[in-house]
């Protein structure tokens, strides 16, 4: 063979397997597959699912986007602006189906049955993957969510640095965590609270987690950091000293506060209102209680709220009513998008569906001016019954169209603007000089009875609740 045929056969065999190389084997993520059995595999985790698009809502396709677009511009902001989207790990990466009365119902291809540190960077790999597809720009996690318990505490410590390190890796610079958080209330430590434990040794234990998931939140580029205390509350005040484990918690977020600026973090610290379950009370009952807890002990300018719309219907309120709350405290920073069965009495993480709802949402979003550098976060989990891997993305697609459709129709409300001229003409009366009065705390009770005699009896409207409710219903 002529030299130069050679070179040119060792050229082509050259390109061959540098392509070979550079391309990821394209096989599914079962550990039973041929192609999982190394560590280190990087193939599809979802070989059958493509880059989920916005079709419009003609399309009929499951996995396609029927009202949320992306880059489309609503009321002076793009929808993922408005948005900002996250996937929650521990529910689309940890949820098993399991419940109170059955067993975990779910076998995703990727699991191998253990919780080591291999699988949780596998398990990794999976989230990032279902994240470019998806298309959003946002992740969060509880600490042991995504990295196993050691036997000691540096060992957990190095264990979560490992998948740190890769999560780094994999979210590049174009995805980061909406918040981080640390999971204080699985292990048997927190039985009796974290930051409200009756152990100081559990007090410690809880500020070393925190520490270090506030560390590892800033290095992977996270906008906040959240505090849910499931287990700061009590059973029974019989052997509780309220009192005293309010004063620690506070003490707890003051140091947590303090730590986060002396890091260089620049993170919302968020606290997340829930009335019940797993305790009788917990402390953080909702947004009043919250706000209130915050104001006494001076935190009211380092904490904002993420408010959940299923802990709302739990504490006896709407999710509406929690944002506003929230909202005019101005402590309204991130939203756990998920609903309750009214039928049910737990925390059932469910996919917000209800356009109705969706749309009061996104109007107090809309009159905060948007919830950057919060957002929307998928506390929500598949149904036991849900078990394809395909209803993953068919959940999130669903709970972003929603909101996405809850948006278009704010838009369409101020548009028309009849309902914004119900609620001004009732509060008209205040319009005047002596409401301008009034409403600047100038009116004292002298003044007021003598314009009481004058007047004689008020006349009393309509307050149009069934008009307003039309004018709301006619925009869905």
């Amino acid at each position: 063979m002529k030299s130069r045929e050679v070179l040119a056969l060792f050229l082509c065999l050259n390109v061959f397997l540098l392509g070979a190389i550079a391309e990821p084997p394209t096989c599914p993520a079962d550990v039973n597959n041929e192609c999982s059995h190394s560590g280190d595999w990087e193939g599809e985790f979802f070989p059958d699912i493509s880059k989920i698009v916005y079709e419009g809502p003609a399309s009929k396709n499951p996995l396609a986007f029927k009202w949320y677009n992306a880059n489309e511009e609503i009321l002076g902001k793009k929808m993922k602006d408005w948005m900002r989207f996250s996937v929650a790990f521990w529910h689309t990466f940890r949820g098993t189906g399991g419940d109170p009365f059955g067993a975990a119902t779910k076998y995703w291809p990727w699991e191998d049955g253990t919780n080591s540190v291999a699988m949780a960077k596998r398990r990794m790999r999976a989230n990032f993957e279902f994240i470019k597809k998806l298309g959003v720009e946002f992740w969060c996690f509880h600490d042991r969510d995504i990295a196993p318990d050691g036997l000691t505490l540096e060992e957990t410590n190095a264990n979560l640095d490992a998948v740190v390190a890769l999560a780094k890796e994999l979210q590049g610079t174009k995805i980061k965590p909406l918040w981080g958080t640390a999971q204080l209330f699985m292990h048997p430590r927190y039985m009796h609270g974290a930051a409200t434990s009756s152990e100081v040794g559990v007090y410690a234990y809880a500020a070393a987690q925190v520490k270090k998931a506030m560390e590892v939140t800033h290095h992977l580029g996270g906008e906040n950091y959240v505090f849910w205390g499931g287990r700061e509350g009590y059973q029974s005040l019989l052997n509780t000293d309220m009192g005293r484990e309010l004063d620690h918690m506070a003490r707890f977020l003051q140091a947590a506060a303090a730590y986060k600026k002396k890091i260089g973090f620049n993170g919302t610290l968020l606290i997340e209102p829930k009335p019940q379950e797993p305790t009788k009370h917990q402390y953080d009952w909702d947004a009043a209680t919250s706000a209130n807890f915050l104001r006494k002990y001076g935190l009211i300018d380092d904490f904002k709220l993420n408010i959940e719309c299923n802990h709302a219907t739990l504490s006896g309120h709407s999710c509406h009513h929690e944002l506003e709350t929230a909202r005019l405290n101005g402590i309204l920073g991130n939203i756990d998008a998920n609903t309750g069965d009214p039928q049910v009495g737990w925390d059932t993480d469910q996919f917000l569906t209800d356009i109705g709802e969706a749309t009061m949402v996104m109007l107090s979003v809309v009159k905060n001016g948007g919830l950057a550098p919060g957002g929307f976060n998928f506390d929500a989990k598949l149904r036991r019954e849900s078990t394809d891997v395909e209803d993953l993305f068919i959940a999130h697609i669903s709970g972003m169209d929603t909101l996405a459709r809850g948006l278009r129709n704010v838009a369409k409300l101020i548009e028309d603007g009849s309902l914004t001229e119900l609620v001004r003409k009732r509060y008209q009366s205040f319009d005047t000089e002596i409401g301008a009065q009034i409403e600047a705390g100038k009116a004292d009770f002298e003044y007021l009875e003598k314009k009481a005699m004058e007047w004689g009896e008020p006349k009393v409207p309509s307050a149009k609740q069934e008009l307003a409710e039309m004018l709301f219903q006619s925009a869905l």
